[in-house]
């Protein structure tokens, strides 16, 4: 697979499946973004601009895709789809998020300092959205799955023929808080509803993906069986709680 670049010879996009590149944003894959068939996907918090742009010069682009409109996803939208003249591109039940740029309201408590912080230092302004995506759209070779749970209309994107999926924060792939690399849910802190988030986790288990790219943490190889680890893990924990009360 192919390396690109930037000035200081530091590799900063890496292609992980034929037309399919990673790019972190944040050191450890924090916080990453991919670009599929000359869509981007995802751009980071609001200081993602920078290095986002220097990326995107060696990798033309000619659409922005959000799986979800937080902070964390949405913060240099604005900034590069003017700068490059890039549509956006969101689910229904995302555009208002995206276009108002108010992204953390729908967290349990978007009162909470984190999610206020996130509010005033990653979240960028809104951007008016071009096209809205449903379920079973293609996006280039790409299928829309819907994924709701972590936020209202979280989407992911699959693409059967080699079993890559872009996850979003569907699932995550890194603890946010100490970096540990290890298969999720998604916090419950920045989730809105986590009954569906389980739910989704389930439906994408039923593809059976080879690659799943996420917002956070590293690309997972051999997914299927990993995922199929996480879900038993999470039923056996529900199972015993139920026992227990």
């Amino acid at each position: 697979m192919a390396d690109f670049c930037d000035l200081t010879n530091r590799k900063v996009m890496q292609e992980i499946a034929p037309q399919v590149y990673h790019l972190p944003l944040m050191p450890r894959n924090a916080i990453n973004c991919f670009v599929v068939d000359g869509i981007l996907v995802d751009a980071g918090i609001r200081s993602s601009k920078r290095r986002l742009l220097r990326a995107l010069r060696t990798l033309p682009v000619h659409a922005h895709l959000l799986t979800h409109a937080h902070a964390d996803h949405q913060g240099s939208t604005a900034a590069v789809c003017r700068e490059l003249g890039l549509p956006l591109w969101t689910s229904p039940w995302e555009q208002a998020n995206a276009e108002s740029g108010r992204v953390v309201y729908q967290y349990p408590n978007a009162r909470h300092l984190v999610a206020r912080l996130q509010q005033r230092y990653w979240a960028g302004p809104g951007h008016p959205v071009a096209r809205t995506l449903h379920e079973g759209e293609a996006v280039g070779s790409f299928t829309v799955i819907d994924t709701p749970g972590h936020s209202q209309g979280h989407i992911s994107l699959y693409r059967a023929e080699d079993g890559v999926l872009i996850a979003g924060d569907a699932l995550v792939h890194m603890n946010l808080l100490t970096t540990a690399v290890g298969l999720a849910l998604p916090p419950g802190l920045f989730t809105t509803d986590m009954a569906r988030a389980l739910a989704s986790v389930k439906k994408l288990q039923q593809l059976r993906p080879r690659i799943m790219a996420f917002g956070h943490g590293p690309v997972l190889y051999d997914a299927a069986p990993q995922l199929d680890r996480l879900v038993e893990k999470i039923e056996q924990k529900r199972s015993t709680s139920k026992v227990q009360v």
